[in-house]
């Protein structure tokens, strides 16, 4: 019984984490696009400017409370706020009940709100800021010395597997259909990929990417009758990824067991 309570008590301290760490990924979902320090000035309006007072910036129960509006200017809160929110709570509380307490599950929580950042960020503005992706590439490889989940050779094949097949896809389709066909920052966000999963589960969080872009890709020319614009591939890439991290080591024992 204790156990059970023990457990229970974990599990609301880890979502209360969640919650305030998908506070602070709006943050830099909202600031990195803008080259803006996250730290510096405080939570402001975005319309009217007006500090945030610390009352009315918790996470989640603010917004329902001053429902769904801000407290000086009246306007509406972005739903963006609340959903990442409670998503990064709500994966944090997934990956402590799949993989325990354990240092792994920690990475893969700081992972998971990487994920979210950038797939949002590319999602609303075409982009994945370096600052995010490149010195990931550093942190997964030096973490792999100290997981016993990952050897620095596996992460070291991730990072080559993973920004070498995107690089190979982005030269022969800007060879063969004279444009951009893959973004650098796509390129760059599988190699980080590759540096905390190892070569394996980035190659299927690639296929799982490439399978799901081009499902959403077809409704949206059916839907639009061809006339929408190209998605981004980074919020599949990052897609793929958070299934990988969980179903990432059974998709592949059942691959091979066929």
């Amino acid at each position: 019984m204790q156990d059970y309570i023990m457990q229970f008590i974990i599990s609301i301290i880890i979502v209360i984490v969640g919650l305030v760490m998908g506070s602070f990924s709006n943050v830099c979902i909202y600031r990195l696009p803008r080259n803006e320090s996250i730290i510096s000035p405080g939570s402001h309006c975005p319309r009217c400017h007006k500090p945030i007072k610390f009352y009315d910036n918790i996470p989640l129960l603010s917004y329902l409370i001053l429902k769904g509006k801000c407290r000086h200017c009246g306007k509406p809160i972005h739903p963006q706020y609340p959903i990442v929110e409670l998503a990064t709570g709500l994966i944090y509380l997934a990956l402590y009940l799949f993989y325990g307490l354990q240092p792994i599950t920690i990475v893969y929580m700081f992972l998971c709100s990487v994920l979210i950042i950038i797939g949002l960020i590319d999602l609303k503005e075409r982009i994945i800021p370096d600052v995010l992706s490149v010195p990931l590439i550093i942190v997964g490889f030096v973490l792999s010395f100290f997981l016993r989940n990952l050897s620095p050779i596996d992460s070291l094949l991730g990072i080559l597997t993973g920004g070498g097949s995107l690089l190979i896809i982005a030269v022969l389709g800007t060879y063969l259909f004279k444009k951009e066909a893959m973004g650098g920052g796509d390129v760059k966000l599988a190699a980080m990929l590759g540096a905390f999963l190892g070569w394996q589960l980035i190659l299927l969080s690639l296929f799982l990417g490439f399978f799901l872009g081009a499902f959403v890709g077809v409704i949206i020319m059916i839907t639009t009758k061809g006339k929408s614009d190209i998605i981004p591939f980074g919020p599949f890439i990052a897609l793929g990824a958070l299934i990988s991290i969980f179903w990432g080591n059974t998709i592949i024992h059942w691959y091979f067991m066929i």
